[in-house]
């Protein structure tokens, strides 16, 4: 990675001759914690010292646009920016898509959001929405394009029709890898929408360069996207580890390691594993298992010692970006923990993310295919990968044609 990349951001500050078409209009802005520049300065803050443009409204998704809450599923509320006056709106409050009177606020909207490269991430879902409306109400949206910080890597089943949720914007895969931008323009031809839109794009991003693979490390400070978005770990691990968030087994919240391990009281992580090992070693090529204990200070049992494994993928010496694959890995995981203890009650049924009637886990995965294999005692690891290895050829063709840098 070069010491040449500048995100979308730092690229419409930096030239005024790219933000002339924003010249006498309304703009505003949807962003979150992460949406900094390279001098760590939040986007909202740095746009409204240009004097050329006219901030009028910001929007913040899910955990807001500063930062709220520490845990998942905590709606946000509108308020008045102190600092700018403006009315900021919640995209993850009393409403998810936005309102005809929120959209009646800007003439542009510029998307400047760091997304982690996972389906679930909702993020990915709110660029929909906001493309949709804006398609509605004959509003441009600028998307100012992030690395995709999971890289290039395709990973899991497609979403199937009739599954689209908040947590599952379209018939992507788990680990879709592309960029920001580069799923505006995939929404905007799946969907057929008749939007202005412009992608401000990267400069020098090598998403196939080491060590990053997708995120320029050493050169850009990471800032948590979301409370338990902590680290470049976190991101590589997540297409597999958000799964647990629909069992109840503990993915690590209210520990310092977050969606990179995972465990439960009443397991035992090392048989978990050797039989994990015995099931599908292929699956667990790329990355070190390690046994450990924790203790969650909140969230799934919360106060209590966790028998568990962490996925560890920071060292240049055990981490292979090509072969690390986390969504068969976590999936692996179920599947050995149910032939080892038949009856544990792996599935969390609760509301999920405004879905009362779906279990977390097909909502999650964008169908009920993985929970039926796990639960199978006749299904092999072998029938799941020829399911999933058909699905990811065929994305990979589809995504070609919105790739923006190559």
């Amino acid at each position: 990675m070069t010491a040449a990349v500048k995100f979308g951001l730092d690229r419409l500050l930096a030239d005024p001759a790219l933000r002339r078409p924003l010249a006498g209009r309304r703009v505003a802005l949807l962003a979150h914690p992460a949406s900094v520049t390279r001098e760590l300065t939040h986007s909202l803050d740095a746009l409204a010292a240009l004097p050329d443009l006219q901030l009028t409204a910001a929007f913040g998704p899910q955990h807001g646009l500063r930062g709220d809450k520490q845990d998942n599923m905590v709606e946000s509320p509108d308020f008045i920016d102190p600092l700018h006056g403006i009315p900021v709106f919640s995209l993850y409050g009393a409403v998810r898509r936005p309102t005809d009177a929120m959209m009646e606020s800007f003439d542009v909207l510029l998307v400047d959001l760091q997304d982690l490269g996972c389906r679930i991430y909702t993020f990915i879902t709110t660029l929909r929405y906001v493309l949709e409306a804006a398609a509605r109400h004959g509003k441009s949206v600028w998307v100012l394009d992030r690395p995709n910080p999971a890289g290039r890597p395709v990973e899991g089943l497609l979403l199937r029709a009739g599954w689209e949720s908040f947590v599952g914007a379209g018939p992507m895969p788990m680990r879709h890898g592309l960029t920001m931008g580069e799923l505006a323009r995939w929404f905007i031809a799946t969907l057929q929408l008749d939007v202005d839109c412009e992608v401000v794009t990267m400069e020098g991003w090598a998403p196939d360069a080491a060590p990053g693979y997708g995120w320029p490390l050493g050169e850009r400070s990471w800032v948590n996207p979301s409370p338990n978005a902590p680290n470049l770990s976190m991101a590589r691990a997540y297409a597999g580890t958000v799964m647990l968030e629909g069992t109840t087994l503990s993915e690590g919240r209210g520990t310092t390691r977050p969606l990179e391990l995972f465990g439960a009281p009443d397991i035992d992580a090392r048989a978990l594993r050797a039989e994990m090992q015995r099931l599908a070693p292929h699956w667990l090529e790329g990355c070190v298992l390690r046994e450990c204990w924790f203790e969650p200070t909140f969230h799934k049992h919360a106060g209590k010692l966790c028998s568990g494994l962490q996925i560890h993928v920071e060292d240049a010496a055990h981490y292979d970006h090509a072969a690390f694959r986390p969504w068969r890995l976590q999936a692996l995981a179920f599947k050995a923990l149910r032939g080892l203890q038949p009856g544990y009650p792996i599935w969390r049924d609760f509301p999920y993310e405004y879905e009362h009637d779906r279990l977390a886990i097909d909502l999650i995965n964008g169908s009920e295919l993985l929970r039926e294999w796990v639960d199978d005692p006749a299904a092999t690891p072998t029938d799941l990968e020829t399911l999933t290895r058909t699905d990811e050829t065929r994305w990979r063709d589809e995504r070609e044609a919105f790739l923006l840098y190559r």
